[in-house]
């Protein structure tokens, strides 16, 4: 059995590097993020050689900085854990290099984390946390007691930037097992949200932008809809061109439960193009470069946005959280999930939060978000997920290199 509980969890699948401290999966000691958005903003996404670069130059501080606002030393550590995919390959190798060099040299166990199973822990991470804040007793999945876990599953709807996936989440013999229910066959909602942003002139990334001014906005003035997804007969059962992780053939998924977001990005654009919107936006880049910040005031808003912009945003983010909502509260009745765990970088949105709040509530299901730290991409939740597998004695092979399509099954 370990002795402290303490993991050092490493995370550089994308634009952040992030090292945390956390003890038995429960308590965060600390965590440390150095985000790399004003690096990418100006080419409007993240560019994966200047990602790695980044990684590089503050994968070393970043670590320090988590051990010392710790007050810990690497001895005092149970293992190291690190991400190893789904992500960008120059980014994932930074930290697995790292972490493998740090791990050998101080004699501790590697852990490696799926970084999706990592966002599926960022609520629990965040459920226990709040547990031992009150002093009540722990959340349905219980603790990291292999004798003490709920044997009720959850559906988990991970939706970020890169992934829109809905997940079967079960315990099972002291760690967690994961069945795949739906995905995107093309598009992630967040890298829809990145794009719409960058087509109408904001910043980067696209989800604060859109989230900021859509509240300003009219939802229901552009009838935004989203088509039944089919699988395609030429494609024998296989996904769609995607950025998201390679996972079963979508043949063997229900339909009900795929997502599609290309479509509706190309009907923003289309939008956009017909009703004379585009020197509009391609003024307002150099303003939103200039001033680095979503609006924080209708009059801000109206500033940066006339009225008709402000009413397809929020149209548009609307249409998405709408067909988000459709899908997974469908799959959960039809699985029977005893609890809805949303979690990822779109998870941080307050529209979203705010309507599938609303609709568990009405349904009679229990939903949990991780906190607002915790949506986005971070090390605290690598550290959480590494727990059962160190109980587990599951540790990374010595040859461990990174997996940029790493699936979750």
């Amino acid at each position: 059995m370990p002795g402290s509980g303490l993991i050092l969890g490493i995370e550089t699948s994308c634009d952040e590097t992030a090292a945390a401290i956390v003890e038995r999966g429960a308590r965060t000691i600390s965590s440390v993020v150095a985000s790399q958005i004003a690096t990418h903003a100006r080419y409007g996404g993240v560019v994966p050689e200047l990602a790695s670069r980044e990684h590089l130059r503050a994968i070393v501080p970043v670590v320090r900085t988590a051990l010392t606002e710790a007050h810990l030393t690497l001895a005092d550590l149970d293992a190291v854990a690190v991400t190893s995919g789904p992500g960008l390959a120059g980014a994932l190798l930074v930290g697995i290099t790292y972490a493998k060099a740090l791990a050998f040299a101080n004699h501790l166990p590697l852990i490696a984390v799926n970084h999706l199973e990592g966002h599926i822990h960022a609520v629990l991470l965040n459920d226990r946390e709040s547990a031992n804040e009150v002093g009540a007793p722990g959340p349905d999945f219980g603790t990291w007691d292999r004798t003490n876990l709920n044997p009720k599953p959850a559906l988990a709807l991970v939706v970020s930037g890169g992934h829109t996936h809905l997940y079967l989440a079960r315990p099972m013999h002291g760690t967690w097992s994961y069945t795949l229910i739906g995905r995107t066959v093309d598009d992630a909602a967040g890298e829809a949200f990145d794009k719409v942003a960058k087509l109408l002139g904001l910043g980067y990334p696209g989800g604060p932008w859109i989230d900021a001014l859509a509240k300003y906005g009219d939802p229901n003035a552009v009838p935004f809809s989203f088509a039944q997804i089919k699988t395609k007969a030429h494609l024998g059962g296989k996904p769609a061109r995607t950025k998201a992780a390679r996972t079963a053939p979508i043949a063997r998924l229900d339909p009900h439960f795929l997502f599609s977001f290309s479509g509706i990005k190309t009907a923003v654009l289309r939008y956009v193009e017909l009703h004379g919107m585009r020197a509009e936006a391609k003024a307002r880049v150099s303003r939103v470069l200039a001033n680095f910040r979503p609006p924080q005031t209708r009059q801000e808003a109206l500033a940066l946005c006339p009225q008709p912009t402000l009413d397809l945003i929020a149209s548009f983010q609307h249409a998405v959280i709408g067909d988000l909502m459709k899908k997974t509260f469908a799959a959960a009745e039809s699985l029977g999930a005893a609890r809805i765990l949303v979690t990822g970088g779109v998870a941080a949105n307050r529209e979203l939060r705010a309507r599938f709040t609303g609709e568990a509530d009405r349904r009679g299901l229990r939903i949990a978000y991780p906190t607002l730290a915790l949506s986005t991409d971070n090390a605290a939740m690598i550290a959480a997920a590494a727990w059962p597998r160190l109980l587990a004695r599951d540790f990374a092979p010595p040859d461990l290199t990174a997996d940029p399509s790493l699936t979750l099954s």
